[in-house]
């Protein structure tokens, strides 16, 4: 049986890259590439899928509907997949206990936790906040993986 540190050991295998996938309003799926990584969940502490996504991107209007998704990571050829209910945390996302502040260390946190490293976090801030970026939490309710994983 997986667990979603079977997905945590894989997303220094690429740069943190997963597929994820959510419902369409037609009830077709839409999948994607981001970047994403393990982290505690910034409210209760809970280990979480954390992404960051683009504001006003159509995955985002997919998740305020049907907030569920599932994230695909792998290196070679293992694999670890999370799915579970999603949470929204941005400017045009309230949560409650997340300011702007916070949300902008979140940010950055979720980035790191994806493996990600960067030599002038102003700009990064700036971009983020200009792109009016979301932070997206997968909570992880099923976690299966390849066989010998």
């Amino acid at each position: 049986m997986a667990d979603i540190e079977d997905f945590r050991r894989l997303i220094a295998g690429d740069h943190g890259l997963v597929v994820v996938s959510t419902l369409r309003d037609n009830g077709t799926i839409a999948s994607s590439v981001v970047n994403a990584g393990v982290l505690p969940h910034p409210l209760t502490g809970e280990t979480v899928v954390g992404m960051v996504f683009r504001g006003g991107i159509r995955k985002v209007g997919h998740l305020r509907k049907r907030p569920y998704a599932n994230v695909v990571i792998r290196s070679g050829w293992q694999w670890a997949a999370a799915e579970g209910r999603t949470e929204l945390a941005g400017p045009d996302d309230p949560m409650d206990g997340i300011d702007a502040e916070r949300l902008r260390l979140l940010l950055r946190e979720i980035f790191t936790a994806a493996g990600g490293t960067h030599d002038d976090f102003d700009a990064y801030d700036r971009v983020m906040r200009e792109e009016r970026r979301t932070a997206v939490f997968v909570h992880p309710d099923r976690v299966y993986a390849n066989p010998g994983q």
